[in-house]
């Protein structure tokens, strides 16, 4: 099962970072948050990426590029430009970066990853968020409830829409608005996905959380995961110190061994 992750908005709420890089390349403990992200997914098996960039996506493409370069010694014929690698890295993963277009929306932007993805379900989650979430367990989740998506729904005080719920199952049945003392569940991205999601996309500029999952809403095709663990997105500088701090001492999303 292939995981697709946002990775091509401006992220202009932390541009103190990404005017020099797009925010899922910004750092946290000397690593970019994607690879953060990347290696949950790869510690329960799942390797091969499709990452959906725009903003500066030839930082994204570089940083792949030279990946073991930049980790290991190596020996170079300059002649040939034959590589003999003297070390090998421990990330046996499968990386595709795709270019979505620095205007693109959400929507668009993973409609445009269709022709890799249109064979079966998909993992798919944001670029700026880390979990200790149990990914097998929220695909298994997917598959009992026989939904068209499933996102993680997970606690996060302030600032953010909330999500309600039918009771006695596991559907979402809308958004609102989240108050600041609302202590409610709220999206946390992680979803899996049916290819069927993508005849709810209709261009570029659709957004992949309004139109896409509103009209699942409507289907009864929207299902929920609930992780009451580790949640955390880096949306603003203070919620980057925050994660610095969390890799620095016990950093609650490292589920991987080193």
């Amino acid at each position: 099962m292939k995981v697709v992750i946002f990775a091509g908005g401006y992220g202009t709420r932390l541009c103190e970072e990404t005017t020099i890089c797009p925010k899922p390349m910004v750092e946290i403990g000397g690593r970019p948050i994607i690879w953060h992200i990347m290696k949950t997914y790869a510690h329960y098996g799942f390797k091969d990426f499709v990452i959906l960039g725009g903003y500066k996506v030839d930082y994204i493409r570089n940083y792949f590029l030279n990946y073991r370069g930049n980790l290991t010694d190596y020996t170079i014929d300059l002649q040939t430009g034959n590589i003999d690698w003297l070390q090998s890295v421990n990330e046996d993963w499968k990386v595709t970066v795709l270019d979505t277009g620095d205007g693109a929306m959400t929507g668009g932007r993973l409609k445009k990853a269709m022709p890799l993805l249109k064979d079966g379900p998909f993992c798919l989650t944001y670029g700026d968020g880390v979990s200790d979430i149990k990914i097998p367990a929220l695909i298994d989740a997917h598959k009992s409830a026989g939904n068209w998506c499933t996102l993680t729904a997970v606690t996060q005080p302030g600032r953010f829409g909330a999500l309600r719920f039918d009771e006695g199952s596991s559907r979402v049945k809308g958004f609102r608005e989240k108050g600041e003392k609302d202590g409610g569940l709220i999206n946390g991205g992680y979803f899996v996905c049916e290819p069927e999601v993508f005849e709810l996309i209709d261009d570029s500029q659709t957004t992949w959380e309004n139109e896409p999952l509103e009209r699942m809403v409507k289907l009864g095709k929207l299902g929920y995961y609930h992780h009451d663990g580790y949640w955390q997105c880096m949306d603003s500088l203070r919620d980057k110190r925050v994660l610095e701090t969390a890799w620095e001492t016990n950093p609650p999303w490292k589920v991987w061994s080193d």
